[in-house]
């Protein structure tokens, strides 16, 4: 651990559009040595922090603070209040995100006592996190697996995050596994009895998605996840709207044969998204989309398909999760997602998370069909006193 100089530490409110990009772009010289940082695109990232146009902020408010010393920007924070979170994670409950600082304790403790601060002004009287904003978007403190890159739609961190969190009052709230999958090797044998029966049981069927009616389909995929996840730890439901920008951010590189939706005697049950992964297309260009950057982005992902995939969103409807009938829609969605993206699209490697630590169900029948649990992203929580 770094101990800083006794030079003073100021902590800004970002509120301007010069202080956005200053809060977008301080992440830089942290992991300028780190070889595992894929630099996100700049201009999602402002889509994600624009007050004015992200539907995250019909149903909450946020603010960013930014930390100086000697003239440099040396750490970042967000606070957030969302009234969905308020509904369904308790009355008081504040969140953190997008924490970002070189190793100094001083540095954290003034950031965090500015969030922490705020929040306590908005009346709250928990803070949970990290959240880039959502639990829908980005959740968790990266804590094992430094080594591996970041899959698409999930964070990065320093080793040294964790501890300073520890040092200011948080803990543990929930750890969420990352699992990995080797797309070429074939299932268990047990695993492929179970897949045989499956495909010829009456009762399940399974389409892929039908991207020209997206929206729709989105809907779907909305009305069967907001059921699935509705009694799991750290639950809010997306709204139609952000569903709906999710599909406009992300039509470019879906691909039907790897997103799936299973039906249970002709009911829509449980559904399955796969993404290739972005963050492969864009590792090689800083952040930046323009002036030709755009040229390698579509080149990476239309003309060769990155190697690796992620699974963001899975859910089976709460009255199959505790039958067999979930268990078969679960693995056959997998099933079929994974020889789609091996035998289509020449995908080797496949992330599913991410996973709560608590449910060992699901944890026990991925570790089954031969995935590695290999990252663990840690929520933590701490009273505002």
């Amino acid at each position: 651990m770094s101990r800083s100089p006794k030079a003073d530490i100021r902590i800004e409110r970002v509120t301007t559009k010069k202080s956005l990009n200053q809060f977008i772009n301080m992440p830089r010289h942290i992991y300028k040595d780190d070889p595992a940082w894929i630099a996100p695109l700049k201009f999602e990232r402002m889509g994600v922090l624009d007050k004015k146009s992200s539907p995250y902020f019909e149903h909450a408010k946020a603010e960013y603070w930014l930390a100086w010393r000697d003239g440099k920007v040396v750490g970042r924070v967000t606070a957030q209040v969302d009234e969905l979170a308020q509904k369904h994670q308790g009355a008081g409950t504040g969140h953190f995100g997008l924490i970002e600082a070189e190793d100094d304790p001083a540095i954290f403790a003034a950031l965090f006592k500015a969030a922490e601060d705020w929040l306590r002004d908005q009346g709250m009287t928990r803070i949970l996190g990290p959240f880039n904003l959502s639990i829908n978007e980005e959740a968790g403190l990266l804590v094992d697996g430094f080594e591996h890159p970041p899959r698409i739609l999930m964070s990065h961190a320093r080793p040294y995050y964790g501890p300073r969190l520890e040092e200011l009052g948080f803990e543990t709230a929930q750890n969420l596994i990352a699992f990995d999958l080797n797309i070429v090797e074939d299932f268990p044998e047990r695993t492929q009895r179970i897949l045989a029966k499956a495909a010829i049981n009456k009762h399940l069927r399974m389409r892929p998605i039908d991207k020209k009616n997206l929206e729709s389909e989105l809907m779907l995929f909305i009305d069967i996840f907001n059921d699935a996840w509705s009694e799991n730890w750290g639950f809010v439901p997306f709204t139609e709207n952000e569903i709906r920008k999710m599909g406009d951010d992300l039509k470019l590189i879906l691909r039907p044969e790897i997103c799936q939706i299973a039906y249970w005697d002709d009911e829509p049950a449980a559904f399955m998204i796969t993404l290739p992964d972005l963050n492969t297309a864009i590792a090689d260009m800083d952040g930046k989309l323009f002036p030709f950057g755009w040229v390698k982005l579509l080149n990476n992902l239309i003309l060769h398909t990155p190697k690796r995939a992620r699974v963001p969103l899975m859910g089976v409807r709460k009255k199959y999760q505790s039958h067999v009938s979930g268990a078969l829609m679960s693995l056959s969605l997998i099933s079929i997602c994974r020889n789609n993206c091996r035998d289509l699209y020449d995908i080797e490697q496949g992330e599913l998370s991410w996973i709560l630590e608590g449910n060992i169900a699901m944890r026990n029948m991925l570790l089954s069909i031969g995935c590695e649990e290999y990252k663990t992203y840690r929520v933590y929580e701490k009273p505002l006193a």
